[in-house]
């Protein structure tokens, strides 16, 4: 083979041939660069991306960098309607995108060695050293370099964004002076004057409304065109002198969208100046307008009264509780321990669950690609994660997210011409609103809708809060059952019901019949609907027939339709192979391995044309697999398996949800070595970038799909009538782990090496499980040991 630039290795994936870079040290708790890569500096700005739920922040350096880098700063809740732009316009296209926005640089600090500006891409650098401490939520990064004058400064960065104080930042950012004596000049500043890099007409989208600007401090307030959100960002500084604070002078700059202060101080050699800034991003989402400035400045006033030091032990403590309640150890394997627990991490730092308007965006705070939206990827991948690992009230403002927009799923399904508060909610979306403009896309990818449907199931199912479904719940998937209700038709040739016109998971077939995990979630989601109906009509008759009264709900008539779709949905079937068809005519492709592509040409979706892949037989993700996923009770380990050895070797897992689906699969039929590989390759697909898009920012919401991959694949944990599932598998390379699940409020810490398994009840009340389909009992603040089984493959 040939040979690759520096930092890059071959990777050998299920008899695939794989290039990933490998420049990320492995550690436990730290994602580390050691020894700059500018090559790679937009990769690991989005690796170690900062967020505390309300604010997020790529590592972008504090100083200037006039080399690669991708500069950005978001706040949630944001954003701006950026026209959509398309060859040719159909009816039915949004009329924008949304776009959470570049908001304004506060960590910047210009600093000048002499009369030389300390720019790292025109230094010769002498060590450096960037690390992401994951245990404390703390960006560091250590360098020495050596400017044009042959003056050497040694520099070293910390910051973090307060989660205790989420409208926070701070940095604290020390220069010593190596080998000379001279002047010094540190110009922290705020600047508003940003560019988005994904902007459709390449404008800019703030515009300046207010700015103040004093010694040591400054402020600037701007406003979103179009949408009128306006954020508050300022900083407030100190400056030590040997660790020792001193009064100092400055120069004020006010211009255009930006306010600095500039301060020039004479050093000695083997000096050290420190400056601590501290940043204040207050959004009119949580403050009103007239009040934003005085506001932001009262935050940022007991900021920096309450110092760096007790800021940040304040926000270590806080992610000391969520690592107690998240964390997943793994024995043995420190490349699985790292990238599962980046996983968590960004998962963490990116929701919190406070504001119920809030939703998770695929790249979360890490970069600008998908526009920081909210995709069907947060019911399908994410929810389960804060069911298991947070109070119940977070994965219930994500549910009560999308009843707040039924009314617009129901505008949205009235634009393409369904009625009668049919809903389809929309593939991308900030408001409620479908603001995405890709027709195979936006218009055929149903299935989200069965996505929605199915977390509200496995809301209930696994908290047992089923008062959830009056109101909200039930209004919710009555609007989607409406939908499939129309969106099918009959086919006098078939006799049965057929889905035309949709794309199903695997987005590299767009517009077939009868994707199987469309029909399938289709049907589900009705019979589920059906199942509610009668549930609160015994236990709320009252309030159900204020809700058929509310949505002219005529049951008898609605649910018959339901019922016959139910029964009479069509399947596409090949009785020879014994499968389910991903849609009607898969078996017309040319039906060749992945592992037969040539390396040079993957992934596929940045080599080849659209055409190509459209006739190839090459999967995206999961999707007939999906369906296997979601209902695995219905079809049984033996079909199961059937599907995985037809699917996944034509499956090329380009899209950051498709490995952790088939982790759980494998694991589930015995696919020990397979799930590991597997399990791998989404728990380090950013870290190595696997895809070759990690620069874009990080795949979030696929970290959720992670967390799965190990607590329902390798933990085999399911929920069956109300009650814990395990059948636990143990990778050979590891030596054992354990993991924390929150169930109906109840603590279950599980324990696994390679004998036995140990449960720990960290609740007062006692708890039937079931290990291996054998009946234990966990005694109350208790724990109880099994022996580990060697699951053997299926068949």
């Amino acid at each position: 083979m040939a040979l690759l630039p520096f930092g890059w290795v071959y990777g050998t994936y299920l008899n695939q041939v794989l290039i990933m870079k490998d420049y990320i040290e492995h550690d436990g708790w730290k994602i580390i660069e050691n020894g700059f890569h500018p090559e790679y500096n937009k990769i690991t700005e989005s690796l170690m991306s900062l967020g505390n739920g309300r604010i997020g922040q790529r590592a972008n350096f504090e100083e200037k960098y006039s080399g690669l880098t991708l500069s950005g700063n978001y706040v949630a809740g944001v954003y701006y309607p950026d026209k959509t732009r398309v060859g040719w316009w159909k009816n039915g296209y949004p009329e924008y995108f949304a776009k959470v926005l570049n908001a304004a640089n506060w960590i910047g600090i210009d600093v000048r060695i002499g009369a030389l500006q300390l720019d790292l891409h025109k230094c010769k650098i002498l060590s450096f050293r960037r690390e992401l401490d994951m245990m404390n939520g703390l960006l560091l990064r250590n360098f020495t370099a050596e400017l044009a004058n042959g003056y050497q400064v040694k520099v070293s960065s910390q910051r973090f964004l307060s989660i205790s104080l989420s409208e926070i930042g701070a940095v604290r950012y020390t220069v010593e002076a190596l080998n000379f004596s001279d002047k010094i000049t540190f110009i922290p500043y705020v600047d508003f004057d940003v560019i988005n890099e994904d902007s459709n007409y390449d404008e800019k989208f703030w515009d300046e409304v207010s700015k103040s600007v004093s010694m040591g401090e400054g402020y600037i307030t701007a406003e979103v065109r179009k949408t009128l959100f306006q954020v508050c960002t300022g900083m407030k500084f100190r400056m030590l002198r040997n660790d020792e604070p001193f009064r100092f002078r400055a120069d004020m700059e006010n211009r255009s969208k930006f306010v600095s202060n500039i301060v020039t101080l004479a050093v000695e050699k083997g000096e050290r100046i420190t400056l601590e800034k501290y940043g204040v991003n207050l959004s009119s989402e949580n403050c009103p307008k007239n009040k934003l400035p005085e506001t932001a400045a009262h935050h940022l006033t007991n900021a920096f009264r309450k110092g760096y030091d007790r800021l940040l032990q304040d926000h270590a403590d806080l992610w000391q509780k969520k690592w107690q309640s998240s964390d997943i150890l793994i024995k043995g394997d420190v490349a699985a321990q790292q990238g599962i627990r980046f996983n968590i991490f960004q998962l963490q730092q990116t929701y919190t669950g406070e504001d119920e308007r809030l939703n998770i965006g695929p790249k979360g705070f890490t970069g600008e690609k998908y526009g920081g939206s909210t995709y069907w990827d947060t019911e399908a991948y994410c929810i389960p994660f804060f069911l298991a690992t947070a109070p119940s009230r977070i994965a219930r403002n994500l549910l009560s997210y999308r009843h707040k927009h039924l009314e617009k799923a129901i505008e949205n399904a009235g634009k393409l011409g369904f009625n009668h508060g049919a809903a389809l909610y929309p593939m991308v979306t900030m408001n409620g609103e479908e603001c995405h403009n890709e027709w195979e896309i936006t218009f055929e990818e149903i299935h989200r809708n069965g996505a929605i449907a199915f977390a509200i199931y496995d809301y209930v199912r696994y908290t047992g809060d089923r008062e959830y479904l009056i109101p909200k719940g039930f209004e919710v998937l009555l609007g989607i059952s409406r939908f499939w209700a129309q969106r099918v038709n009959w086919s006098a040739e078939k006799q049965r019901f057929v889905l035309l016109g949709v794309t199903g998971p695997n987005e590299y077939e767009n517009n077939v019949q009868n994707n199987f995990h469309t029909n399938t979630i289709a049907r589900w989601s009705l019979r589920y609907t059906i199942e509610v109906i009668a549930w609160m009509k015994k236990e709320h008759p009252k309030r159900y027939a204020q809700l058929k009264s509310k949505w002219f709900f005529d049951e008898e008539q609605e649910t018959s339709r339901w019922k016959e779709i139910i029964e009479k949905i069509y399947f596409a079937y090949d009785d020879a192979l014994e499968i389910y068809l991903q849609q009607d005519g898969f078996l017309d492709k040319e039906l060749k391995p992945v592992a037969t592509i040539p390396p040079q040409e993957r992934p596929i979706n940045q080599h080849w044309s659209w055409d190509r892949i459209l006739r190839s037989p090459y999967i995206k993700q999961a999707d007939t697999l999906q369906s296997m996923f979601l209902f695995e009770s219905e079809f049984g380990k033996e079909v199961i398996k059937r599907h995985f050895d037809f699917y996944e070797p034509l499956t090329v897992h380009e899209s950051s949800l498709s490995p952790c689906i088939h982790t759980i699969l494998a694991a589930a039929i015995g696919y020990e070595e397979k799930a590991y590989e597997l399990y791998l390759r989404t728990a380090r697909l950013d870290l190595d970038d696997y895809n070759n898009d990690t620069q874009d920012g990080c795949h979030i919401t696929s970290m959720g799909g992670t967390w799965m991959s190990f607590v329902h694949g390798f933990g085999g944990m399911r929920i069956l009538h109300d009650r814990l599932h395990f059948a636990p598998m143990l990778p050979k390379k590891w030596e054992g782990y354990s993991f924390r699940i929150n169930f109906r409020e109840s603590i279950i810490q599980i324990e696994v090496d390679k004998n036995e398994i140990c449960f720990l009840n960290h609740s007062d009340q006692e708890m039937l499980l079931h290990v291996y389909e054998e009946e234990l009992l966990l005694p109350a603040s208790g724990s109880v040991k099994t022996p580990l089984k060697r699951l053997q493959p299926v068949g």
